[in-house]
């Protein structure tokens, strides 16, 4: 029998003190009575006899007297099927889509439970984006977790939604699904990510996870959390690669920051509680593969580092986490290229596990390194040319340039619809690498040269 409390000791922003109470537990769920409505909220903070509740939905409008609280006595929860597929859900795992709710099934804690260091597999294989800079130069390789660092106007938002349109794991190698977790988003952007997988005929692999920028600020922090749940049922217990996009992640620490002030709690850097590595760890760290089950968790973590700053918190403890990063460029931007892939900050640490002979293509390794060595060299020609001129430069250095402008323009852009598989990718890389004289490609074992070279 759980108790009811019918009074508060104070209400501040989302949060609710509640005092004289027992037996009650950390994230714990709470079902709030107010005029005749049900509210729900979560236990965030113990001390003695007072619990801290972050309520869900809008706490304006209540009073400290008129009021019924009581306890669950378990965390917040929601039903998983394989059902889930083709279905899109509010920030806390409620349908949204007229399709009613989720009945046969198993309950599931959101808030997971971390994957035992021994029973994780290596990531091996990789996830084809159809994105020629990411399959060949920072390449997706299934239960990684690989982060899009953005900017506010940049079209990270496009480059989501084409992955989603796009990706895939190779035949006869199991189940391909995407779980997408947007926090924070305006209602045109949720609109547009809708529409496009209808378009695309895709909507039926993906299951949607929508907390929008009017919703409550509390529901974001679960949001991520819920999706992340949705992935764990789907790849360990149904055996599916699963790839988890989550935009924006700046919004949820934004989220976590505002609770955090609410709550009164020391601040760290810019703000963010002290608290926002393990946090956001807490999150990242649920990607992975396990011994003993077939299916994966990749992760796409999206943020949008405020005023282009990855030394901000955010993308800076985030870098710390995860396992490389792909760096979208305004100035890239700006000259009308899209994906605006900044190759030379971004990377793929494990990339190296899962391409090459048996998973891409043999001389896939040997062209990544080639292409990142060359457009480096791109980047101090061009430096060396505003100090003494075009027309200075040397016959090879001129080739560079040559070799720049195609590697922008053809290699690295390409249509929202256009989806180019690996071996396509790599035929556009060796057409570009041609521009350069052989003994350039310095960095190719001489029997690619004489397979692929078209000089």
């Amino acid at each position: 029998m759980h108790k009811e409390y019918l009074s508060l000791k104070k209400i501040e922003g989302p949060l609710i003190v509640i005092e004289g109470v027992e037996g009650v537990s950390y994230n714990e769920m709470v079902e709030i009575k107010v005029q005749g409505e049900t509210k729900h909220g979560k236990v965030v903070q113990l001390n003695n006899d007072l619990a801290i509740v972050q309520v869900f939905e809008n706490t304006s409008g209540m009073s400290v007297n008129n009021i019924s609280v009581k306890f669950t006595g378990k965390p917040l929860e929601i039903k998983l099927s394989r059902e889930i597929l083709g279905r899109m859900f509010n920030g806390i795992g409620q349908p949204i889509d007229g399709g009613g709710p989720v009945f046969s099934g198993i309950k599931f804690d959101v808030n997971g439970s971390p994957i035992n260091p021994v029973a994780r597999r290596y990531p091996r294989n990789y996830i084809q984006t159809g994105i020629s800079a990411i399959d060949t130069l920072t390449t997706l390789i299934r239960g990684q977790k690989l982060p899009i660092f953005s900017g506010n106007g940049l079209p990270h938002n496009q480059i989501a939604a084409q992955i989603v349109k796009q990706a895939k794991v190779a035949e006869g190698e199991g189940e391909f699904a995407v779980v997408f977790a947007a926090m924070g988003i305006k209602h045109d952007d949720a609109h547009y990510f809708i529409k496009t997988f209808q378009e695309a005929g895709v909507l039926d692999k993906v299951v949607m996870f929508m907390n929008l920028a009017d919703d409550p600020v509390v529901e974001r922090i679960v949001t991520p959390r819920c999706a992340l749940t949705a992935a764990e049922y789907l790849a360990f217990y149904e055996n599916m690669h699963i790839l988890v996009i989550m935009t924006d992640i700046t919004s949820y620490c934004e989220a976590l920051r505002e609770i955090s002030a609410a709550r009164e709690e020391v601040p760290g850097r810019k703000g963010y509680p002290g608290y926002l590595y393990s946090d956001l760890a807490s999150l990242y760290e649920r990607a992975g593969m396990v011994e003993g089950s077939k299916g994966s968790i990749t992760q796409i973590p999206i943020l949008t580092m405020p005023n282009d700053d990855i030394t901000h918190p955010i993308p800076d403890l985030t870098g710390y986490i995860t396992e490389g990063q792909i760096v979208l460029s305004r100035e890239i931007y700006q000259r009308n290229i899209y994906p605006p892939i900044n190759i030379l900050p971004s990377l793929s640490r494990l990339m190296k596990d899962g391409i090459g002979e048996g998973y891409t293509r043999e001389d896939h390794p040997d062209v990544a390194n080639q292409l990142f060595s060359s457009y480096s060299r791109v980047q101090e020609v061009k430096a060396l040319s505003q100090v003494i001129g075009e027309d200075e430069l040397s016959e090879i250095d001129k080739k560079y340039l040559e070799f720049g402008e195609a590697f922008e323009y053809r290699f690295l852009r390409q249509e929202f619809n256009e989806n180019r598989d690996i071996d396509r990718s790599l035929e556009i890389a060796w057409e570009i690498l041609s521009i350069l004289p052989k003994n350039e490609l310095d960095r190719i074992n001489p029997k690619f040269l004489d397979a692929y070279y078209r000089g």
